[in-house]
């Protein structure tokens, strides 16, 4: 009885999100039109940017908590990082193409919903935290490494840094902005997680993934490290259960679609980005239910 309310359980969480996407998949199946690029930058310049800042003003953690769900995310993804870029390196594979996806998973489009579902507002506020530490490496050492070098100077135009950064301020301050202008934002940031997911859905069906043989088995290394050193990380920060498990959730997720668009964009190999975004979303449909099952 218990394993069947466990599933039921989980079932209750992951469902709305992968819905969502599925209904991405279908809108797209169906012949309608779905601008993405529009769609992306809707969210990641406005929306996402109003719930990062909205969530970090109203968080209700206690500091000494919050600082060390920071730190043991910032070493998290270090730890990751090191361990593929070495891997990466002993098998010769191209760093600019594999360790980004690789390292950054989808902690936005996926994780925060997944968060929230699982573990409601609290869960959600550390979902945030963990989602900001993972932004700003991704736009800084992420873009290094992608573009091949170039300067990470990038990473001051995007809104999502400042509004980590201004919501971070808010937040150790104690200060906030008049009651109209917060559930203006509030508001604003409210579309962004719907948004995201079936954005997910279109995107992936768009995707012309190569070398699926080479994104199966990363897929699968990926997970198990990316699910390992959280937990030992999180042990080593003594973190309480609620902020464990979203450590945990976050930084296994799988390989963000936003890391196929840097490629793109930088020159990096798209197309074996594309097969490591499908692949590793798809195994998530499995991954992620065991995962929320051993943290629940």
């Amino acid at each position: 009885m218990l394993i069947i309310a466990t599933l039921l359980q989980v079932l209750e969480i992951v469902a709305p999100v992968f819905i969502l996407a599925a209904l991405g998949f279908v809108w797209v199946k169906a012949g309608w039109d779905y601008p993405v690029q529009f769609v992306t930058r809707l969210t990641m310049t406005i929306a996402i940017p109003c719930l990062i800042f909205v969530a970090l003003v109203r968080m209700e953690v206690d500091p000494i908590i919050l600082r060390n769900t920071a730190l043991a995310a910032f070493m998290s993804y270090g730890l990751v990082v090191m361990f593929f870029a070495g891997f990466l390196r002993l098998i010769k594979f191209d760093q600019q193409t594999f360790l980004p996806p690789l390292v950054f998973g989808n902690t936005g489009n996926l994780g925060l919903p997944l968060a929230f579902f699982a573990f409601g507002s609290v869960g959600f506020d550390f979902a945030v935290i963990i989602f900001a530490v993972m932004a700003l490496m991704s736009f800084t050492f992420g873009v290094w490494v992608v573009s091949g070098g170039k300067s990470p100077i990038v990473a001051i135009k995007e809104p999502l840094v400042w509004a980590t950064i201004l919501g971070s301020v808010f937040l150790f301050t104690g200060t906030s902005l008049p009651d109209w202008s917060m559930n203006t934002l509030e508001l604003i940031g409210q579309m962004g997680i719907p948004l995201m997911l079936v954005t997910l859905g279109v995107a992936i069906t768009r995707l012309r993934p190569t070398a699926l043989n080479r994104a199966v088995w990363l897929s699968l290394l990926k997970i198990l490290v990316c699910v390992a050193v959280p937990v030992g990380v999180g042990l080593i920060f003594d973190l309480p259960s609620l902020a464990f498990a979203v450590l945990v959730l976050q930084v296994a997720t799988p390989v963000a679609v936003s890391n196929f668009m840097l490629a793109e964009k930088y020159g990096a190999n798209s197309a074996e980005v594309a097969g490591l975004v499908v692949v590793s979303t798809v195994f998530s449909v499995f991954a992620i239910p065991l995962i929320l099952a051993f943290l629940i």
